[in-house]
């Protein structure tokens, strides 16, 4: 998994100007007073400020992860890397550890990790058979958009995502919780590390 950042436009004084454009001022240079009013409209939620700071990254990731990331739309917009179109080999996502179920829990994992190599062993024979029936298809002429049905969740997509600062600081924290998924919570930290430098002071105190 990583994300990369593509494109932004604004920093922390845009937010600053975006709130004092309701008073009709505007400041050229960032202060301790600013910082003090990105700080204030931070915690008492006066988001649209920080909506006039934008950012442009290229995220890849498996598809399960991708598809709990798709869940966050207001603020954002995505392009997707399509399989109908596209025929080239896949590549596979493989965890460095399986982590056991957790107890009394529908969901979710334990600390515990899974001992023996058998479980990986077959997850690596899966992939494999499942990558060598997929090129088997397109050699004999079946079309990429019915072939691609055959490609696991574990299979990595890639996406162009643009949206606001306030946008990303809702994913990043919904995301870096403790009871999210860990696959989840390390690609929320790639991205708010490529997001963070953007607006360091918005970030700071969007993300506390």
């Amino acid at each position: 998994m990583n994300v990369t950042l593509i494109d932004s436009m604004g920093s922390d004084i845009s937010a600053v100007n975006a709130a004092r454009v309701s008073f009709a001022k505007e400041v050229g240079h960032f202060s301790d007073k600013d910082e003090g009013l990105i700080k204030y409209l931070a915690t008492h939620d006066h988001w649209t400020p920080f909506s006039q700071i934008t950012y442009q990254v290229r995220i890849k990731a498996p598809i399960f992860i991708a598809r709990q990331w798709f869940k966050h739309m207001i603020g954002i917009t995505r392009n997707e890397v399509s399989r109908r179109y596209v025929s080239d080999t896949p590549e596979f996502w493989s965890p460095n550890e399986w982590r056991l179920a957790a107890e009394n829990k529908k969901q979710g994992s334990s600390d515990e990790t899974y001992a023996s190599t058998d479980v990986s062993m077959a997850y690596q024979e899966t992939i494999r058979h499942t990558e060598d029936t997929y090129k088997m298809m397109l050699k004999k002429g079946i079309c990429p958009e019915q072939a691609r049905s055959i490609l696991p969740q574990a299979m990595l997509t890639q996406w162009i995502e643009t949206g606001s600062l306030a946008a990303a600081a809702r994913i990043f924290k919904l995301r870096t919780e403790e009871h999210a998924q860990v696959e989840i919570q390390q690609l929320a930290q790639y991205f708010g590390d490529e997001i963070k430098n953007i607006a360091p002071v918005c970030w700071k105190y969007l993300t506390n």
